[in-house]
């Protein structure tokens, strides 16, 4: 499971004695996870639930940037705003998306669309399946 494969994606999380910080890798890349002080944690990165609402709101962007190139639209800069609730149903997540560019309402109708196609929101609105093992 830790060895990139071709088109398998990885990631490992390592949480040591120090409170709840961990640190994540993915290929080249490592970020650090931890709670917040009110919670036991030292409050040294984003909490997982922060995590998961940082996925979706760079994927959301980098969507629409993908497609704002494409079409050669003016657009600055997008941003995107998250916020996770619990419900009676379950959980919410509330997404408001900015443009700082010259766009008509035509054009911010189809981003409205586009948006949801990001990779991570088909994923959190889709069938998910999670196995455990142990090593």
């Amino acid at each position: 499971m830790t060895q990139q494969k071709e088109g398998v994606l990885t990631a490992r999380t390592v949480t040591r004695k120090e409170a709840y910080q961990t640190v994540v890798t993915s290929g080249n890349n490592a970020i650090i996870v931890d709670e917040p002080n009110d919670k036991g944690g030292k409050d040294t990165g984003m909490d997982p639930f922060g995590l998961l609402l940082a996925s979706l709101g760079s994927c959301t962007g980098i969507t629409l940037r993908m497609y704002i190139d494409r079409k050669m639209w003016i657009v600055d800069e997008i941003t995107v705003d998250l916020e996770l609730f619990k419900t009676d149903d379950g959980i919410l997540i509330e997404r408001l998306i900015t443009f700082n560019g010259e766009l008509i309402q035509e054009q911010i109708d189809r981003l409205l669309q586009i948006a949801d196609h990001c990779p991570i929101h088909k994923i959190l609105t889709g069938n998910i399946s999670i196995t455990t093992s142990i090593a």
